[in-house]
């Protein structure tokens, strides 16, 4: 039985989707399970991707063994042309290394950071159309199934590398609450370890350069200045971020959404 669902989803925090999610949810979950929810924003699946891997990697003092992580990002994008009876992507479910179970829509990047560590991964007979909502009229059975080790909603074992995408390289991972830019560039990169600190570089997002200090830590440059880190995601492979002490890094770079390519070059 789980008892902690991480909820990750495209909606605004407060939108009336998630009070019917999370009350078709309640309707089929037992008593004891809690449900945490995170907001990305409309379709993004890169931040989604940035968030799963982050919840579900998570080492074993930092979550609850029974967890469960359900990412309902859909966007529809998988096919270009009318969908017939609002069909959308297929919900996959995939077991990791670690022993967490993730059901996921099958869209973009959803499952691309944890590509490397998913055990096995099953499509399922989840309806993919007749409904214009399905996270609140289908997804819950699935979920509440999953969350009871009932796995009669799965269907055939699927292909890692041949269904999931690998996760962007160089752009934005995700932008936190503050302004904190989570890039995608991580420890053990190549680029990365030619970088010292106190090193300035020069940082492009979209049409915007601005120049950063590369630092150990967030907190040891000058309060306003721009800094280059390992950031506090990614666990033990920790994903760099760009990081304005006493103000946004976000704004520096006039909002960039996730997947937004970043050059780096030395200033």
């Amino acid at each position: 039985m789980s008892s902690l669902i991480h909820l990750v989803c495209d909606y605004a925090q407060g939108d009336l989707a998630w009070a019917e999610i999370i009350a078709a949810l309640s309707c089929k979950l037992h008593d004891d399970t809690r449900i945490h929810s995170t907001s990305v924003h409309p379709f993004d699946t890169i931040s989604t991707g940035f968030i799963v891997a982050q919840l579900a990697l998570a080492g074993s003092k930092l979550r609850p063994s029974n967890m469960l992580v359900f990412a309902n990002t859909a966007p529809r994008r998988d096919k270009k042309e009318a969908r017939p009876n609002n069909e959308g992507e297929g919900l996959l479910f995939a077991t990791l290394k670690n022993g967490v179970q993730v059901l996921a829509v099958n869209s973009g990047n959803s499952l691309s950071f944890v590509r490397n560590d998913i055990q096995e991964l099953w499509s399922t007979n989840v309806e993919e159309q007749g409904s214009q909502f399905r996270s609140r009229d289908y997804f819950p059975l699935a979920v509440s199934k999953a969350s009871r080790s009932d796995f009669s909603f799965i269907n055939h074992k699927l292909s890692i590398e041949e269904v999931v995408p690998e996760q962007p390289k160089e752009v934005v991972g995700y932008v936190d609450s503050f302004g904190n830019i989570k890039t995608t560039m991580r420890a053990g990169d190549a680029k990365l370890e030619t970088f010292t600190p106190g090193t300035r570089l020069k940082i492009t997002i979209g049409g915007h350069v601005s120049t950063a200090t590369v630092a150990t830590g967030s907190f040891n440059i000058m309060e306003g200045d721009l800094a280059f880190s390992p950031g506090s995601s990614g666990h033990d492979k920790r994903y760099w971020e760009i990081f304005k002490r006493g103000g946004s890094a976000s704004d520096e770079f006039a909002h960039p959404p996730a997947g937004s390519p970043i050059k780096i070059q030395p200033a």
